[in-house]
């Protein structure tokens, strides 16, 4: 295993203090576009419905590089203008390259990403109907340690996210390394296999977090609560220990808990049409984050969230439409004057 550091001219003067620092796994996505005929009203949801042993035809497959939530994220840092690292893994293969040099590209600190020769690169394959997604999900097993961090090199902020399964042990090194730095501030949103594990066997992280972001199910399985009562999933979630929760909505806002009072954001209204939703969770979250780094209150952090996430679903895949400060500070400007963060 072998540590990449990033290079050009960012090594060559001397480096920001690291603002932002995401730890998860990266990957590369593979979108797939399908006919609108195949997705159906299912139990609640629309499903996908595709014949066993058939051709079925798709569109012009698309790959975009370094996706994934944790690369979603610091992208997002970065483009905010935050000084933003990755912690993460990929293969010695032409993905990982291409994962290492896209998120350089933006100015993502790479040096704490690692390469495994003989191991291959995340692969995702989103398959893309109207403007939804199914993310088939392929995770590889890395050997996963917390890098040692030099006192120049700890964050303001970790925020952790989606990582593989096999990965528990992982997460205790985190949860020591944050008991050895406690001006460091977490932010958790937590993966598909952080969900499975239970919030009692990562209780660490959850007592340690500033902030724990999620959607409604995903509220509701980690802290309990019913579905349909935000009030409750809100409290579920500071029970754990996190000081501010947030539990999104999709295109019914998303809702925020502090020590003070609960808030309500709705979506942001863009005259552009969803092209496909990917991403839109990470943009959100990670424009909430990155607002609270660099010393917003609560109010007006959540406040901007949406109007990256809005962005995003426009462009295909995770980074495209995420946007810069000034952009994002611009079309808040021109908000309707509906669109205002209240208290519930």
């Amino acid at each position: 295993m072998t540590q990449v550091q990033a290079a050009g001219s960012r090594g060559a003067r001397a480096r920001r203090p690291i603002e932002l620092m995401a730890v998860g796994d990266v990957a590369e996505d593979l979108f797939v576009r399908l006919d609108d005929g195949v997705a159906r009203a299912g139990a609640g949801r629309r499903e996908l419905v595709l014949p066993l042993g058939a051709k079925v035809p798709v569109g012009v497959p698309v790959l975009v590089p370094a996706g994934g939530n944790a690369a979603n994220v610091a992208v997002a840092a970065a483009r905010l203008g935050l000084s933003a690292a990755l912690v993460s893994y990929v293969g010695g293969d032409a993905a990982g390259r291409e994962v290492l040099a896209g998120l350089h590209h933006e100015g993502v600190d790479t040096r704490f990403c690692r390469v495994e020769p003989d191991a291959a690169t995340n692969r995702n394959v989103v398959l893309w109907c109207s403007e939804d997604r199914t993310i088939l999900v392929h995770h590889e097993t890395y050997e996963y340690h917390w890098p040692h961090l030099r006192p120049a090199e700890v964050p303001r902020w970790l925020y952790v996210t989606s990582v593989g399964a096999g990965a528990l042990d992982y997460h205790d090194q985190l949860a020591d390394w944050l008991e050895g730095e406690p001006a460091v501030r977490l932010a958790f949103q937590p993966g598909t296999f952080q969900i499975a594990a239970g919030a009692s066997r990562l209780a660490r992280l959850y007592k340690r977090a500033e902030v724990v972001i999620c959607n409604r199910d995903e509220a509701a399985v980690i802290g309990g609560g019913a579905r349909d009562d935000v009030a409750s999933l809100l409290e579920g979630l500071r029970r754990l220990g996190a000081r501010i929760a947030v539990v999104t909505d999709g295109q019914a806002g998303a809702h925020a808990s502090d020590d003070e009072r609960r808030l309500f954001v709705p979506a942001f209204a863009t005259d552009e049409p969803p092209l496909e939703r990917t991403g839109a969770g990470d943009a959100f979250a990670a424009t909430l984050v990155s607002g609270l780094a660099k010393g917003l209150c609560l109010e007006e952090a959540l406040s901007q969230a949406p109007v990256n996430a809005a962005n995003v679903v426009a462009h295909l895949g995770a980074q495209a439409g995420l946007l810069d400060d000034v952009e994002l500070r611009r079309r808040l400007r021109r908000a309707p004057g509906s669109y205002v963060v209240s208290e519930a």
